[in-house]
């Protein structure tokens, strides 16, 4: 096991150790190189697919969004386990929950059923949709390791309150889906994304705080995706077609998540000593 350095510690390791925003932008950078890079790649070696139709196989999903979860999943956990934060990342929550804030979770998981008994399950292949599920879970599994794991630690480590690390871990979060701008979606889409990520991202740190652990918000957030992709059709775009009575309201939904995100994130109080597990009530 791998023993963190100390924040005063000289050059690149002590730097992140001490954490801020301005060194979490640097991991978040560092990340999408990786990211985007071997997406990029596989878009040169791979098949050519149907960009419009993310769902058309399974080499489509994986090639279009698969395999650059797999790297990116492989980049974070190895950095992670370089720096020596899985412990404390992964263990439970060094700061108290309020009742309330169970209202995040149940906001998150409500659309999510919604999808689940509207979807038409049998119109894709057992295959596609299994890949798709997986994939979610990885989606789950890189964002929430990158913004609630690493970002939360990071910003709790120069010293943020609770409020400031849910502003900011959602930014962040929000930032990282800007870059459908590169992808050529339409920037009033990219715009509403980047906003719904904002209020989804305090939902998920909420979801961290109330159930006391990373994998909390991970399992949540990997239902998310791939319900939406399969009810959708892709990721991060926004209904079209004529989707059937339970779909459409998860989409309208959306929007009431969005409000109730901002509004609770109003609430959030707390303070984590840093690089201890010392908590101070706000």
């Amino acid at each position: 096991m791998v023993t963190p350095e100390p924040a005063d510690a000289p050059g690149l390791r002590g730097y992140l150790n001490r954490g801020g925003l301005p060194a979490l932008l640097l991991v978040l950078v560092v990340y999408l190189v990786f990211y985007l890079g071997a997406g990029w790649i596989v878009s040169k070696l791979g098949g050519q697919f149907d960009d419009d139709d993310l769902l058309s196989s399974t080499g489509s999903v994986f090639f279009q969004l698969t395999i650059s979860l797999i790297v990116g999943a492989i980049v974070l956990v190895a950095f992670s386990a370089v720096m020596g934060w899985n412990r404390e990342m992964f263990g439970r929550q060094p700061v108290y929950r309020s009742w309330w804030m169970w209202i995040a979770p149940l906001v998150v998981l409500t659309p999510i059923v919604m999808r689940v008994f509207g979807i038409e399950w049998g119109r894709r292949g057992v295959d596609v949709v299994a890949l798709v599920m997986v994939s979610g879970l990885l989606i789950g599994f890189v964002e929430e390791l990158l913004t609630r794991g690493i970002g939360v630690k990071m910003l709790r480590d120069a010293g943020h309150g609770e409020w400031a690390v849910a502003a900011l871990s959602s930014l962040v979060f929000a930032l990282l889906h800007s870059i459908n701008l590169l992808s050529g979606q339409a920037l009033t889409t990219v715009a509403l994304t980047v906003v719904y990520a904002f209020a989804f991202g305090v939902l998920m740190y909420l979801t961290l705080r109330v159930t006391g652990f990373l994998v909390g918000a991970i399992v949540l957030h990997g239902l998310t995706d791939p319900t939406t992709i399969l009810a959708v059709g892709g990721i991060d775009k926004l209904q079209d077609g004529h989707p059937n009575d339970l779909i459409a309201a998860a989409g309208v939904f959306t929007f009431a998540l969005i409000a109730i995100g901002f509004v609770l994130l109003i609430f959030v109080r707390g303070r984590v000593s840093a690089r201890s597990s010392g908590v101070h009530h706000a």
